[in-house]
């Protein structure tokens, strides 16, 4: 018998934390450790650090989405992924809130063709996909902002780096594989 998920598994707030472990730590840490690495201040670190941050989290909100929108072609894996495995994702978790009744769908698991089917019709009455690239395109203003609050620079290329970066989280909320 399938052990029942507790709501905690099954929150926001969790999926969240999990998220910002798995992918997007590593992001973050990656940019904040570019900055100490260069000598910069320690507001500069921070800055990068919520820049890669919000960057990764945008990113596999967009992902999560592109696990149900994709096709096996651009994604470079099975579209439908995630809900396959198991793996609830903020489309989801967004749909149980419109629709209670998908909670006990989500206990029961996808092993079942049919539970896959019934949680996908959920998820089109919901307005889960649209709520999880809203979510998404919060992070990637954040990113943003971080960006344009780093300490003003006269130098070109430190100018043109920083349109990239900008640039960059357009590119992750707009992409389609």
């Amino acid at each position: 018998m399938r052990l029942m998920l507790s709501w905690r598994l099954l929150s926001m707030e969790y999926y969240m934390q999990k998220t910002y472990y798995k992918t997007t730590s590593l992001i973050s840490n990656s940019c904040k450790a570019i900055t100490l690495l260069a000598g910069h201040t320690a507001e500069v670190s921070v800055l990068a650090f919520d820049y890669g941050k919000n960057l990764g989290l945008a990113f596999q909100l967009i992902n999560d989405v592109l696990d149900f929108t994709g096709t096996s072609a651009t994604l470079g894996k099975g579209s439908l992924s995630d809900i396959r495995h198991g793996i609830v994702t903020a489309p989801i978790l967004y749909a149980m809130e419109e629709f209670p009744q998908l909670r006990m769908l989500v206990d029961r698991g996808f092993d079942d063709p049919v539970n896959v089917e019934i949680a996908l019709d959920y998820l089109g009455k919901s307005r889960g996909m649209q709520r999880t690239i809203e979510l998404a395109r919060k992070h990637a203003i954040l990113a943003s902002a971080a960006v344009d609050s780093l300490p003003e620079s006269s130098d070109e290329e430190v100018k043109r780096s920083r349109r990239a970066l900008v640039e960059l989280t357009h590119r992750v909320i707009t992409r389609t594989k």
